[in-house]
This record gives C-alpha cells, sequence and structure tokens, in this order.
C-alpha cells in the first residue's frame, strides 16, 4: 500500500457505528415513496441466496428498512420494468441496471479467463444465443435442461453455455422465476444508454469503490474492497481518486475511508427495530460487525447440526442500533416458530418480541411460539411480551 494523506476526521466508534447504520438504511426515516428501487438504489447491491425460512434473503433486505412491503411488491419492484439486473458483486446480487457499466472490468476479466474456454461441445454457445435471440428470455429449463450428465457440476451443455455468455455479458439474468434464473440478450435486456463496456478497468473501479464507501458510510480496506469482491490491490490503485477521504476510528487498528457526505451531517433520527438476514449487507462482512457492534455473527447453515450454537439460519436482531440478539425462526402452518433464541440481556426481551411479531404479520403467520431460548426464564418472559 501507498502512503496515506492525513485523516480527514477522527470518529469516536459510536460515531463510526451511526454512520454505518445511517448509510445502510437504518437510522432516520426510510424513503417510502423510493420503496423497494430506493433500497436497491441505496445499498448498490442486494444478495440472492438459496436458503428461504421466512422468505429469501433479496425479500428480507427491503423488509427489514421498509417494514412490511408485500412480497410481490418486492418481487415486482426489484424484476418490472428493466430496473435491474442480477451479476457477480459481493456475490450473486442484485444490480441496479445504471451500474451495467460498472462491471465490465470484471466481465473482460471473465472472457480472458482460460478455463471457461473448455468442457463446452462445438456450437453449444451460439445454439444458446440463438435460441435466446428467437424465443427469449428463457430459463435453462426452457434451453433444454439445466442437468444432463454434464462435467461441470452436473450441467448440461447449454446450462454451462449461458452461464458463460451471463458472464461474458451477452446474456443478463433478468429475474428469477419459481428461483430459476430467466434468461435474455443484454442487447435487448439493457437501455441502450448504459449497454456498453468503454469505460477502462479504473473507471470502474473508482465508481465501485465510491459505491462501496457510500453504501457503507465508512470502513477498512478490507470492507471497502469486499462490498463488490474487490482485491486489495485494485482499491489501492484507485481509492486516492475516488473521492472518499481517510479518517481514523476510535478502536480500530486499521486506516478507514468515509463518504465526505457521511461526514457532513450527524446522522440521527429514528433506529429500526427488525430482524435481519444473516446476508444483509449491514453484517455480511463478519470482522467488521464484531468490530463495529462487538457482536460475533456467522451463519451456520452451513456447520454440521451438532456443532451449531445459535441454529441454522440465525437472524441477528438489531434495536436502538445496537445488535442485541438473535433467533432461529421456522415456519409452521400459520405458526411462527422460535426454534432457538438468543438475548444479549434481558432488556433484548421486548424489541425481540416486536420484531417476531411484525415478522409473523409479514409473512402471513397469526401467531408464535418460542421452542427453546437461552433460559426457561428468558423463554418465559419472550412467551409473555408476545401475549401483551
Amino acid at each position: 500500500m501507498t502512503s496515506l494523506p492525513p485523516p480527514a476526521a477522527e470518529l469516536s466508534a459510536d460515531e463510526a457505528r451511526r454512520i454505518a447504520l445511517h448509510a445502510q438504511g437504518f437510522l432516520g426515516a426510510a424513503d417510502r415513496r423510493a420503496g423497494v428501487r430506493g433500497v436497491l438504489r441505496h445499498l448498490g447491491a442486494v444478495q440472492l441466496d438459496t436458503i428461504s425460512v421466512l422468505a429469501r434473503s433479496h425479500e428480507l433486505v427491503p423488509y427489514a428498512r421498509l417494514g412490511a412491503v408485500g412480497r410481490k411488491a418486492v418481487e415486482d419492484a426489484y424484476w418490472s420494468g428493466g430496473h435491474s439486473f442480477e451479476y457477480w458483486s459481493h456475490a450473486a446480487c442484485i444490480l441496479p441496471v445504471e451500474e451495467w457499466p460498472h462491471f465490465a472490468f470484471r466481465r473482460r476479466a471473465y472472457r480472458s479467463r482460460p478455463h471457461w474456454n473448455h468442457e463446452l461441445p462445438d456450437g453449444a454457445y451460439e445454439q444458446v444465443i440463438k435460441q435466446l435471440r428467437a424465443e427469449g428470455p428463457l430459463t435453462a429449463t426452457d434451453l433444454g435442461g439445466a442437468k444432463n450428465k454434464g462435467e461441470w457440476w452436473d450441467w448440461s451443455a447449454s446450462k454451462v453455455a449461458v452461464e458463460r455468455a451471463l458472464m461474458y455479458g451477452e446474456v443478463v439474468c433478468t429475474e428469477r422465476r419459481g428461483w430459476k434464473r430467466v434468461y435474455d440478450l443484454a442487447e435487448r435486456a439493457i437501455p441502450d444508454a448504459v449497454l456498453h463496456d468503454d469505460l477502462d478497468d479504473a473507471e470502474c473501479l473508482r465508481r465501485l469503490v465510491r459505491l462501496a464507501g457510500q453504501s457503507l458510510g465508512v470502513g477498512t480496506r478490507a470492507d471497502m474492497a469486499d462490498y463488490h469482491r474487490l482485491k486489495g490491490e485494485q482499491f489501492d490503485a484507485v481509492v486516492a481518486d475516488s473521492g472518499l477521504v481517510p479518517v481514523t476510528v476510535q478502536g480500530w487498528s486499521k486506516p478507514a475511508w468515509a463518504d465526505p457526505e457521511a461526514l457532513a451531517t450527524e446522522p440521527r433520527g429514528r433506529h429500526r427495530t427488525t430482524l435481519l438476514s444473516p446476508f444483509d449487507s449491514l453484517v455480511w462482512e463478519r470482522a467488521r460487525t464484531e468490530r463495529i457492534f462487538g457482536f460475533t455473527h456467522r451463519l451456520e447453515a452451513y456447520v454440521p447440526k451438532p456443532r451449531r450454537i445459535h441454529g441454522y439460519f440465525a437472524m441477528p436482531l438489531l434495536s436502538g442500533g445496537r445488535l442485541i440478539g438473535r433467533v432461529d425462526p421456522a415456519r409452521e402452518g400459520r405458526t411462527l416458530v422460535a426454534k432457538q433464541v438468543s438475548l444479549d440481556s434481558p432488556k433484548a426481551v421486548r424489541p425481540m418480541a416486536q420484531a417476531l411479531l411484525e415478522a409473523a404479520e409479514w409473512v402471513g403467520c397469526d401467531s408464535v411460539r418460542v421452542e427453546r431460548a437461552g433460559s426457561p426464564q428468558e423463554a418465559a418472559a419472550l412467551t409473555s411480551a408476545l401475549a401483551t
């Protein structure tokens, strides 16, 4: 890393936490007029994941910020009208369509990877493009089936071909239908004004680093780079020209940068009380979550059941700008089941009850049952709070 300019500001740990909450849409009144699309533009990326407990993660993200937005309205906001596309950012993410040009660096990198040039029969790629041009938008099933004894993840040749075209940018995922990707030609799905790879790598990286800064408010090199899965050296190459300013944060052992607009006004307003998806961008980076909130968070869905501490899909509880507990939820008919509840203190009982009742109503449940908590007394207190 090159030498850093002097910091523009020195922030307390509490100031950094509040800046992060405001940047992520959890402090201050939500912009309900902008709705789900406003949340997407504000965050810059909303992660997708196959796990669905209360709802899928990309539904939980706007819910956590806006409240009980209808689930169909969430899907329509993402996928109708050509406002977004799916691509590889922090992971598989929904992205605002205006950011298409800024992922040109990644599309170019995929095109240059030699491992994408094998295990595909002659003509398979061209056939997928031809079929999409004639019949699209189509799912992998429509294209001939996603699996057919293929060599790569047991994918069929048509699935390999269309995923390659997706990564190259010739094809775009325009929606998820029954969790299946729906593919179309980029030339048809992406507006002409942004359908280009004209920006060089440096321009793309500057934009994504600035976006990360706006979405996080304040963060370290690793925080900023991880937001769109950039390499540390890519961040280093452009940060000086990104518009972000260096800051120091009390208790942080590494240098940090901040969005200058986040420093200009003290973040204030209403705090949201809500359950968070483990894939929410407020908490998706474990080291950052520990540094800002003093809260150790780990998705245990892929941990063997006997080794789980907090449960399969433990959702952190945010209240008063703090992470104060977590719950592993499930649904049984019209009952939301709190399979395992972990609270940091007795003061977290009522916020957890509030969050569970709101989540239950959102997903169409009319009751909440506590299955297990940290102690019988905690379970009884939570059950009592749910009833009042």
